[in-house]
């Protein structure tokens, strides 16, 4: 075997974006590598010394240096673990592009997304309607009569989020049924470092939801391409998923928006104009609603902390660090009710240091809403029993 024979993207293999799943195989740890994309229908699974040697594939070391780097004085195992996880469309180059192609032109052809997260809610339409009524019968009535124009709702699972989800949706429950509703998440496995939008629609268990799709038009033609061309990163994305039962439950098969928001302190990683920004974006998408007219429902889908040793914090979840992270929280909550540029600022100086995932989306919906207030209705943490992993979400209406 000779290196210098192989492609390039072999010699210097670039591991793409990929979630280690823990596997036990006869008593012994695998690890199962979980491609959010799911450009393989199958999984690779390999040892832990493996998957050790793998966080090496950046890019910029070939094999020969990495081999060398770990003493190992022949590399063929090396190559033929880069040449598998090729083989699965795990590293960067033609193969997991010719993957993605494949993949986008399956979704193209089925015309939506599939229903993802939103499966958890079971299979029965009737069933399901029932299960959110109830949460919404159940949940925290914010007493608010003024005319809503936007919402902050969690994307926490339904078993944890609930009660928050519900205290959101009940504000709209009563109210006039939007011309559109756009739904602004988070982008937790993507690739995309711009704002991406889908020009596809969502499939749930209670059926297809649509885009608005004179509005999509209108933002493809202001930006090309460059709101879609990360469009696979909507794939295994929840923040979208999990909104829509509840849109459909309320207003029925109401067209959507659906974008996946950057953090706006982190920046796009090159400013080359392939990938559209948040300012670009709040500006491209409230020309296009204000040309089509009618009612825009705006839903920011926001998780707020993520404490503990599930999110790399090096001691459990105690009393004072709940305390601690509410403090922060109500903090920055209360930067957001005064103005977007607030909280973007106030992350910015505190260097967000309880991971807000969501400070995008949260900006993204007040800019677009332009709300004359903004009320707070329910926060809350959910924290496992053994304290590895908190999660606080809060319950918000735009109002205007």
């Amino acid at each position: 075997m000779s290196i210098e024979t192989l492609p390039e993207h072999i010699v210097r293999p670039a591991l793409r974006r990929i979630h280690p799943v823990p596997l036990q195989r006869e008593n012994q740890l695998f690890l199962g590598l979980q491609d959010p994309c799911m450009l393989s229908s199958q999984m690779m699974v390999v040892p832990p010394q493996a998957f050790q040697v793998m966080q090496m594939f950046n890019g910029t070391r070939s094999i020969e240096e990495i081999a060398a780097s770990i003493k190992l004085t022949d590399a063929t195992q090396l190559v033929e673990l880069v040449r598998k996880l090729d083989e699965f469309g795990l590293l960067w180059g033609p193969t997991c592009e010719a993957l993605e192609d494949e993949k986008k032109r399956a979704l193209v052809e089925a015309g939506a997304f599939p229903a993802g997260a939103t499966k958890s809610l079971g299979e029965d339409p009737q069933v399901i309607r029932a299960q959110l009524e109830k949460w919404l019968d159940e949940a925290e009535d914010s007493g608010i009569d003024e005319p809503v124009c936007g919402l902050v709702a969690c994307h926490l699972d339904y078993q944890r989020g609930f009660p928050v989800f519900a205290a959101s949706y009940r504000a709209v429950a009563k109210g006039q049924k939007p011309d559109r509703v756009v739904i602004l998440g988070s982008n937790h496995f993507g690739l995309g470092d711009g704002v991406t939008v889908s020009d596809l629609a969502f499939e749930s268990p209670l059926g297809r939801m649509p885009v608005d799709t004179a509005v999509v038009a209108r933002l493809r033609a202001k930006t090309g391409e460059k709101l879609f061309k990360d469009i696979l990163d909507h794939l295994p994305e929840h923040s979208i998923q999990l909104q829509i039962p509840w849109i459909q439950h309320l207003f029925g098969s109401v067209p959507i928006i659906a974008a996946l928001i950057p953090d706006p302190n982190s920046g796009l990683i090159a400013d080359d104009g392939e990938r559209v920004g948040l300012d670009e974006f709040v500006a491209v998408l409230s020309e296009a609603l204000e040309a089509e007219g009618g009612k825009t429902l705006f839903i920011a889908s926001a998780d707020l902390s993520h404490a503990g040793p599930a999110f790399g914090e090096p001691a459990a979840v105690t009393d004072q660090r709940r305390r601690e992270v509410e403090a922060h929280d109500r903090a920055m909550m209360k930067a957001y009710i005064a103005g977007p540029e607030a909280l973007v600022s106030g992350m910015r100086e505190a260097k967000n240091p309880t991971r807000w995932t969501s400070v995008g989306a949260l900006a993204a919906a007040a800019r677009l809403a332009k709300p004359s207030a903004i009320e707070l209705i329910d926060y809350r943490q959910a924290v496992d029993e053994q304290g590895n992993a908190l999660v606080s979400t809060a319950s918000m209406v735009l109002l205007g």
